[in-house]
């Protein structure tokens, strides 16, 4: 049998997200990737950061390097990323490698030395958002009808839900919250094209790679407007103090990403905002903790809205 220790704060975060199905899944999850492994001939080889799904290296039977990733195969996402990396087809993001979605099981390329965006933070942020902007234009390219993701609109239900739970401004500002639905709604409703997203780009989601000098990971998968990618940029990653880091860097990164992705500053400014209190939204959604890093940003942002 695998040995696959699964530290607590992962085990707590799959049970939150998941509940029942999260608990069985980890009570198989040694025997499913010992599994996998022999079907895929594979040697495992150091278990990766632990988030919401099991990550590990792996070394293929022609010796190469690769990722398997695993996670709950009810009602979790990992179809959807599989979908969306399968359509970039390597093209500014790692390569899937193999698929399984009734185990939930994904062999991905593994992205070489794999130093994060957020390492040029702040020392050099405008080449990490440089890094940025260069991933966004190679993944981006019209949805095809036939594509088996979720549309980008269906988030606003996500707004909708978080005040219909909270009638007043404890944990959020209501009117904070109506002001992000508004936005987003209005974003989605003008949208310049019809995309495959990455749908939770941010620097610790962009590696350094041999193959392409950056290469995207953990795609969310989604349809709609690319504008929608560049709101988590704005408020990340995490800075070194409450009263500084992101909140500085503000100004110059709108302005880049305009330049940078021919956009306007405004949709800019307009999903920065948006996103920056959907995901407070989520947060309450489940550890009931909020981050404040993308609420001060909210904050900051809501003054320069048209």
């Amino acid at each position: 049998m695998v040995e696959i220790p699964l530290p607590a704060s992962f085990t707590r975060a799959v049970e939150q997200s998941w509940g029942p199905a999260g608990r069985r899944w980890l009570g198989v999850l040694p025997a499913l990737a010992e599994q996998v492994a022999q079907d895929w001939e594979l040697t495992l080889d150091g278990r990766l950061p632990l988030s919401m799904n099991w990550v590990t290296r792996a070394r293929r039977a022609d010796g190469t390097p690769a990722v398997l990733k695993m996670g709950v195969p009810e009602g979790g996402h990992l179809a959807d990323e599989a979908a969306a990396l399968g359509f970039f087809a390597g093209r500014g993001a790692v390569a899937v490698l193999a698929r399984d979605d009734a185990r939930g099981a994904l062999l991905l390329e593994e992205a070489r030395p794999g130093t994060p965006a957020t390492a040029l933070v702040p020392a050099d942020d405008e080449a990490a958002t440089a890094a940025l902007i260069s991933v966004i234009r190679r993944l981006h390219r019209p949805a095809p009808e036939s594509i088996n993701l979720p549309e980008l609109a269906g988030r606003i239900a996500s707004f909708e839900q978080h005040l219909d739970r909270f009638p007043g401004d404890d944990p959020l500002p209501r009117s904070l919250v109506e002001r992000g639905a508004q936005v987003f709604a209005e974003l989605c409703a003008t949208a310049t094209e019809r995309v495959v997203l990455h749908g939770d780009l941010h620097h610790d989601n962009v590696l350094a790679a041999d193959r392409e000098p950056w290469l995207a990971i953990d795609p969310h998968g989604v349809v709609g407007d690319p504008g929608y990618e560049v709101g988590a940029l704005l408020y990340n990653p995490d800075p070194q103090s409450p009263d500084d880091g992101v909140l500085d860097l503000l100004p110059a990164r709108i302005e880049q990403l305009a330049d940078g992705l021919g956009m306007p500053a405004e949709r800019v400014i307009g999903w920065g905002f948006a996103q920056a209190v959907l995901s407070e939204v989520w947060t309450f959604e489940g550890s009931g903790k909020d981050h404040m890093r993308s609420l001060r940003v909210a904050h900051r942002l809501l003054p320069l809205l048209p």
